[in-house]
């Protein structure tokens, strides 16, 4: 055998891979069972996997059920998943019944109380609905919660044929000085194509309390709505991570994609945006929205086609051959979460979202991260691509950064000849780590009957000990054809050993 004696350099960065290598397998990743459509009364082929980890359970939400686990045994806390309107139902609220699709979890950390929130579906009069705790534990005989109703029509507005615009894709955040919403305004008269967005700020210190809530504070983008394609939409408000608070009086952000511009031509983009909704509960005038645009090297969203901008399925997996059956990437906007966390001598946001990273032709997906950092408005302190190969498919991320700033971006991937799974990646943001990638979850079908995937999954914190990361995804236990709904989703739980 031939000896081959390596430069410091080499050995230095061979030496580097291995620990990271050893850090990684050293990771144990724990999953169990989440809600899967033969629990559910009306399963839907979109299944929105999402939650949050508090202090005591796991709380997941597919559309429109919940059902809450324990973080230790991950043993259910009640009999079956719960219809997403029970809370409102319960108090009477009939403006909240019509609940079926687009719900979200999150916990207020600050607060440890839960909140959940969603639009109606109702006939062309809408509601935001959201409810918080008033407890941090599920199983609490005292459980109750403080329920909500806000008309949305008022804010909505109406198309050329008077009919209001539908609210779609709500997204909920918690913030020092009130819950946060945005919600894409869509079209009914044109395929639902969407044409801007809504975004309110809800009175989250008297609802904490049960008490009466303020009048929501609201803006439109564009403040005139036209009904053109807006190429700016599915904003996403930051979302605290952790119990430091943001700086007292500190703007809450919102971030949104900027799609290539509609001209049939271009498939790339140089830029995202942020958006500052400052908000006085005091004098409502002086509350403000303002548009800041992050300049970023040029992307193509994922699957995006340059005469089909909303076409975004093009993920493939082993049936596609036979079955013509593409996955929605969901590549035309960034990915929920934006989380937000204040270390004290800075503050950082990530979020993430579905890019093109195949050449010559293909359309391989892959995940792009973004980490913002600055005490005004922020701006873009670092970034990054994944993609570990030039097979799989990478798409419908979240992120999210543990105590110590290591970020985890979980994702749901698929190839021409490996089935929809679930893996994660993870990396340090305060001293850049090379990424590295682990699998959750390896699945043996495929979704055969329809395109539609959910378009959001959630990768969270646990608020106890900061580091271990909670993150919920779906995937096919046997194939999906026919009139069939067979989908089932995985939670999962790691902590990385840099964390303590």
């Amino acid at each position: 055998m031939r000896l081959r004696f390596l430069s410091p350099v080499v050995c230095f960065f061979l030496i580097s891979l291995m620990a990271q290598a050893q850090i990684a397998r050293a990771q144990t990743v724990k999953s169990f069972a989440g809600i899967s459509a033969g629990q559910v009364g009306s399963p839907e082929f979109d299944v929105d996997p999402s939650g949050a980890v508090g202090t005591k359970q796991y709380m997941e939400y597919v559309n429109a059920y919940y059902q809450a686990f324990d973080k230790t045994t991950f043993k259910p806390v009640w009999s079956s998943p719960q219809p997403f309107p029970t809370p409102w139902r319960s108090n009477g609220d009939s403006n909240c019944y019509s609940i079926t699709l687009d719900g979200m979890i999150v916990f207020d950390r600050l607060a440890s109380r839960w909140v959940l929130g969603a639009h109606t579906t109702g006939s062309g009069n809408y509601y935001y609905c959201i409810a918080v705790s008033n407890t941090d534990d599920l199983t609490s005989p005292t459980l109750a919660w403080h329920t909500y109703d806000f008309n949305l029509n008022p804010i909505l507005g109406t198309n050329s044929k008077g009919h209001p615009y539908f609210p779609d894709w709500p997204k909920l955040g918690t913030w020092a000085d009130g819950y946060y919403v945005a919600i894409d305004l869509n079209d009914p008269d044109n395929n639902f194509q969407e044409v801007g967005v809504a975004v309110c700020a809800l009175d989250r210190a008297n609802m904490l309390g049960g008490n009466t809530a303020r009048t929501q504070q609201c803006f439109l983008n564009p403040s005139r709505v036209t009904g053109a394609l807006y190429l700016a939409h599915s904003f996403i408000p930051a979302d605290v991570d952790g119990t430091t608070a943001p700086p007292t009086g500190r703007n809450e952000y919102f971030v949104s994609i900027e799609n290539p511009p509609n001209d049939g031509k271009t498939t790339t983009s140089n830029a995202i945006n942020l958006w500052a909704f400052h908000v006085d509960w005091n004098t409502p005038r002086n509350s403000t929205f303002t548009q800041t645009t992050l300049a970023e090297a040029p992307y193509t969203p994922g699957c995006y086609v340059a005469k089909m901008p909303s076409m975004t399925a093009c993920v493939p997996e082993p049936s596609t051959s036979s079955t013509g059956v593409y996955i929605d990437s969901v590549g035309d906007r960034l990915e929920s979460r934006f989380a937000y966390r204040n270390f004290g001598a800075y503050e950082s946001f990530v979020v993430s979202h579905t890019v093109q990273v195949g050449t010559g032709g293909s359309q391989q997906t892959g995940v792009r991260w973004y980490e913002l950092r600055g005490s005004a408005t922020p701006s873009i302190f670092q970034n990054g691509t994944l993609s570990f190969d030039n097979t799989n498919y990478r798409f419908v991320p979240s992120i999210a950064e543990d105590k110590v700033g290591n970020a985890a971006v979980g994702y749901s991937t698929s190839s021409a000849s490996s089935h929809p799974g679930i893996r994660s990646s993870w990396f340090n943001l305060v001293k850049p780590t090379r990424p590295a990638e682990f699998s959750i979850f390896s699945a043996n079908a495929d979704e055969e009957n329809t395109g539609k995937w959910g378009s959001y999954t959630s990768m969270t914190v646990d608020p106890v000990d900061n580091c271990t990361f909670w993150y919920v995804n779906e995937y096919f236990p046997r194939n999906q054809t026919g009139s069939m709904i067979s989908w089932s989703t995985r939670i999962a739980n790691f902590k990385l050993s840099t964390c303590h």
